[in-house]
This record gives C-alpha cells, sequence and structure tokens, in this order.
C-alpha cells in the first residue's frame, strides 16, 4: 500500500507537470526547456526503480520554475494536498489491488472519521491540546487507512469518539 501511495504521488507530479509543460503559456522557453529534461529524467528514474531520485529532482522542478519566477508553472502542493491528491490518484489501483470487501470497510471508516473529525473541529471551546489530540488521532487514522489497515484505523476512530464524547459532541 505504502508503494502505491508513493507511486501516486510521482504520477500525479509528472502528470501535472506534463500538463504544464505541453501547455502554451509564453513563458520563458529556455526554463521550459530545462524543466521539461529534467521531467524526462525524473520518470527515467522512477522507470528504473530509483524513486527517491525522481522525488528529488520533481522537486528540483518546482524549486527551479519558483527561482525563475514562472507565473503559471505549478506549486509544490502542502503536505495535507499532496497526500489528498495522491488518496485520489491512489484510488483506480486500489480497486484492482483490495477486495471488495476491504475497500468498503476502509471507505466506510474514512466517512466516520470526516463525520467525528468535522464535528470535532467545528466544536466551540476547545482547549489547544485537545485539538492538538484531535488533529495527532486523525492523522494515525489516516495513515492507517493509507496502509489499508482497517484495525489500526478502526482503534484510531474509537479514540477519536472517545475524545467526542468527553467533549459533548456527538460522534
Amino acid at each position: 500500500m505504502y508503494k502505491l501511495m508513493l507511486d501516486a504521488e510521482l504520477n500525479r507530479a509528472f502528470d501535472v507537470w506534463s500538463s504544464y509543460l505541453n501547455a502554451r503559456t509564453g513563458e520563458d522557453f529556455q526554463v521550459r526547456a530545462r524543466l521539461r529534461s529534467t521531467l524526462g529524467s525524473a520518470r527515467a528514474a522512477a522507470d528504473e526503480g530509483d524513486l527517491a531520485f525522481a522525488r528529488a529532482l520533481v522537486a528540483q522542478m518546482y524549486d527551479d520554475a519558483r527561482e525563475a519566477g514562472l507565473p503559471w508553472a505549478p506549486e509544490q502542493p502542502g503536505p495535507c494536498a499532496a497526500d489528498r491528491q495522491a488518496r485520489d490518484y491512489a484510488k483506480d489501483e486500489l480497486r484492482q489491488v483490495l477486495p471488495v470487501h476491504l475497500r468498503e470497510d476502509l471507505e466506510s471508516i474514512a466517512i466516520y472519521l470526516r463525520v467525528t473529525g468535522r464535528r470535532l473541529q467545528s466544536a466551540p471551546g476547545l482547549d489547544a491540546a485537545t485539538r492538538q489530540d484531535i488533529l495527532y488521532v486523525w492523522a494515525r487514522a489516516g495513515m492507517a487507512l493509507d496502509l489499508a489497515h482497517p484495525t489500526a484505523a478502526r482503534r484510531e476512530l474509537e479514540r477519536l469518539e472517545a475524545i467526542a464524547q468527553r467533549c459533548g459532541v456527538e460522534p
């Protein structure tokens, strides 16, 4: 599962950069040519199994575009957005890899997590420590879902529900 998520993250970056580089934006052609070359090297590294080098090249592309001041170049997503986008990219492959009952179980837990987490996030009067606990448990549950581990995700959901009950929020 972890490899699937890493592949999805890299494939998403490849698609975003390919789309950008194939668009006619009128930006600096030399910089775009260098970016296109770096993208080709990143794809080759990924094809050869050197995912760490491929990710480093993609990160370099974001830096190069920012330093060159390319206004239409993709911006590197933050950690939360990157994870959300990688999950979205991995959905199709997960359908091929995971059995239906496991997928449905994970999706059900994810729905309960979102609902409980949002209710807690919007609850008035929570102190900073409680909010930090909520985010921590929510993140652990998300990691468990990413690794397709329903037992761990359910355990974290139960912890989140316990926090909700303690705070007087309906889980």
